[in-house]
């Protein structure tokens, strides 16, 4: 634990040997992640439900940084049923995008890293423990088996190559059936008319900075779909688009998820999007699952005050008010976590246990689970 001076400073000699300590600790997870020749016994696991796409169970993700540890993922447990949209909801910061980079083995590393939890990935005959797959293993998984659609479309794509080329790579990289490049061409050009891209011949021929943000955001969406995943993470895919943009891509989703029986994790701050994509909904809050259950549940009957302080912040057709609504105060500090609700000192409906321990999950339904201390009366009996 870092001792801060009053001013709220570091002291050098206190950063040195939180650096000591980080490099120890990340220098042995690396060295889990770059062994060769692993044998795939050590990271079979078995699907607590065969019927989930993934399983994300008890996961802690943290990042090693010189003024401390921050815990950006911290004991998340959801599933993402087969076929289905999981839609993850929370302010930015509150570790969404570190979940999804988390499954795909996309943290920055040797900082970020998995130091507890399972991923279980379900691959139809077996099933994986993604934070034990080695880094060599984990290329044959991305591509085929899960993929992402990344926020930002124009840092995603490289502006010196040819949109053609960029999908053509995809699809060669994961390729199994020994395509020639004919075909590799064909199919990236069947791939771009199936995002809704007109012109697809032309675009196949085009730069990155030829092309607007929607039809970049199409060609990221292309890409993730090279190869027919079994699992899609869209973190936020329409933040940079404009609404009639935006409900085109989202409809391209919902269409292009059930034309290849897939899943969709889908990461937005955008409660609408969320009513109108996800079949479940997780809402996370300063690296902690607070509340989930189905859509219906969660919009009918919101149960956290986070969540009741998010529905009340978004505005309602046809409801004049004078002012949105805005929760009061700000995300305790990462590094430094509270040992009680890391909601309280924000929350306006706290009950006498608020004070206590951190609140544990509790089932308003067999499907909708609430982290708060004001539904402990009704479980006394249990």
């Amino acid at each position: 634990m870092a001792k801060k001076h009053s001013e709220g400073y570091l002291s050098g000699k206190e950063s040195r040997r939180i650096s000591k300590e980080n490099r120890k600790i990340t220098s042995q997870l690396e060295k889990q992640h770059k062994r060769k020749n692993v044998p795939e016994s050590e990271y079979l696991t078995q699907m607590h439900n065969p019927n989930n796409a993934v399983e994300f169970d008890n996961l802690h993700s943290y990042f090693f940084t010189d003024a401390g540890t921050v815990k950006a993922v911290d004991g998340v447990t959801f599933d993402v049923p087969i076929g289905k949209t999981v839609g993850v909801v929370g302010e930015s910061g509150c570790g969404k995008s570190v979940t999804s980079l988390s499954l795909m083995q996309l943290l920055q590393r040797p900082q970020g890293q998995i130091v507890e939890g399972e991923i279980r990935l379900n691959l139809g005959d077996k099933a994986y423990d993604i934070t034990k797959v080695p880094t060599e293993r984990m290329q044959t998984l991305r591509g085929n088996y899960m993929s992402m659609i990344f926020q930002e479309p124009m840092t995603s794509l490289n502006p010196v190559f040819r949109i053609g080329a960029q999908v053509d790579e995809v699809i060669a990289l994961h390729d199994k059936d020994g395509l020639s490049k004919e075909d590799i061409k064909a199919r990236t050009i069947k791939l771009l008319e199936m995002v809704g891209i007109a012109n697809s011949e032309g675009v196949y021929r085009m730069y990155p900075h030829e092309l607007s943000g929607g039809m970049r955001q199409r060609v990221m969406i292309a890409m993730a779909l090279a190869c027919s995943p079994k699992i899609i993470i869209a973190d936020e895919p329409t933040t940079a688009l404009d609404v009639t943009i935006q409900a085109q891509i989202l409809d391209l989703l919902r269409n292009l998820k059930d034309q290849i029986n897939s899943s969709i994790m889908l990461i937005t701050h955008d409660l609408g999007v969320i009513a109108e994509m996800a079949d479940y909904v997780v809402v996370m809050y300063a690296g902690r699952v607070v509340e989930k259950g189905t859509a219906e549940e969660i919009f009918a009957n919101p149960s956290h005050p986070y969540t009741i302080g998010l529905m009340a912040s978004k505005p309602v057709v046809g409801k004049k008010v004078d002012k949105l609504y805005s929760i009061p105060g700000k995300v305790p500090n990462p590094i430094n976590m509270p040992n009680y609700c890391y909601f309280k000192d924000r929350c306006e409906m706290c009950v006498e246990g608020c004070s206590g321990a951190y609140p544990r999950e509790i089932s308003l339904s067999p499907t909708h689970k609430v982290s708060c201390y004001r539904y402990y009366d009704r479980k006394a009996g249990e």
